[in-house]
């Protein structure tokens, strides 16, 4: 115990302190206003199926496809020192290749889903590594780089299916949006687990999670190291790239149609504000996947906390960025070094008190 109070009070604020403690004032601050906002209870759907629904379901649920691009996010923070802005289009891309070959198909199966989330994959890795390319190769800047595809990817998005918004009516579609027969979970909190879980395992089984922070910590030490930074970049955005697939295959699969306008619209802004509150430095460098995905369920547990209050969809955006400022502010180098100045000046206090006391 006392090891461990030790080893936090060198290190001041841990990485994963701020996006805790962000849920934890949300978690009191919504007990406080209605007792009964965590509160679960079983419901029936569309299709007789027992499911669970409450406030909580909705913000683990409404958050899935935020916490998918959060992940491919912080690969691409820590390792190139920028964002991409160009998620939110490209998963509008993905989503509408989903649907196309949906579409093509004479019937919906689960081989015709997979089939057709495998191309989204590899269209959505295509631009990323597109985007890559610019970044790892050509030296642009990230931001810069992608604000080429978030101009013009809804566009292509748009062409994909002719400028129209097909359905697709499918039970498996449905289950995949929604609740699988049988299961009480939404199908998107599961498929974060797994995105989850299969990562975990990349970074156990490989040396990708070092050599990505190599890269973003010092490049040039990275490379006389004999680390293939271009390599790690252009990986990173490839990555990203298959998290936009499964994203915006959630996102079609909950409306049942492709809107290429609408589809994850400004995700993007959420993906990094989620990456900044889960306690990742935006200058790249060393990371935790854990923290951007809390960050996520921050996001989602301040907009369902906003709703429930009454607040106009058009403040939301206000009120959320005003909350989001603060915890970003809290968790900066600045306040993190103040933070620990001033433990370590309290325990230097109690360490003069004590001596004082014993002579």
């Amino acid at each position: 115990m006392k090891e461990n109070k030790k080893r936090f009070l060198k290190g001041g604020l841990g990485q994963l302190t701020i996006p805790v403690i962000a849920v934890a004032l949300l978690v009191i601050f919504n007990l406080i206003r209605d007792p009964g906002f965590f509160s679960i209870s079983i419901t029936h759907n569309n299709y007789g199926n027992a499911v669970l629904a409450g406030n909580l379901i909705s913000i683990i649920n409404g958050a899935s496809e935020l916490a998918i691009l959060a992940i491919g996010m912080t690969l691409v923070t820590a390792a190139t020192k920028g964002q991409d802005i160009s998620v939110g289009a490209a998963a509008a891309i993905a989503g509408s290749v989903f649907v196309k070959v949906l579409k093509s198909a004479s019937s919906i199966s689960v081989g015709t889903v997979i089939l057709a989330f495998l191309c989204a994959a590899v269209v959505a890795m295509l631009f990323g590594a597109f985007n890559g390319t610019l970044v790892a190769v050509f030296g642009i800047q990230p931001m810069i780089a992608t604000l080429i595809l978030y101009t013009c990817g809804r566009s292509i998005a748009y062409w994909i299916n002719g400028g129209a918004t097909p359905t697709v009516e499918s039970p498996i579609i449905s289950a995949i949006g929604s609740f699988a027969p049988g299961i009480p979970i939404p199908m998107p909190v599961i498929i974060v687990i797994v995105v989850t879980i299969l990562f975990k395992l990349l970074f156990h089984f490989t040396s990708l999670e070092i050599l990505t922070q190599s890269v973003g910590i010092n490049q040039s030490a990275a490379r006389l190291n004999g680390i293939n930074t271009t390599f790690i970049k252009l990986l990173s955005f490839i990555l990203l790239g298959v998290c936009v697939a499964v994203s915006g295959c959630i996102g079609v699969s909950r409306l049942g149609l492709i809107n290429h306008e609408t589809l994850l619209l400004d995700v993007e802004m959420d993906a990094i504000l989620a990456v900044a509150i889960g306690g990742n430095s935006l200058g790249g460098g060393k990371f935790k996947i854990s923290g951007s995905i809390i960050g996520a369920y921050v996001i989602q547990m301040l907009t369902i906390t906003l709703y429930a209050m009454k607040v106009s969809s058009t403040d939301v955006k206000a009120y959320k960025a005003i909350v989001i400022v603060l915890l970003v502010v809290i968790g900066s180098p600045v306040v993190k070094q103040r933070f620990q100045k001033f433990m370590g000046n309290l325990k230097k206090g109690k360490s003069e008190t004590k001596g004082v006391e014993g002579a």
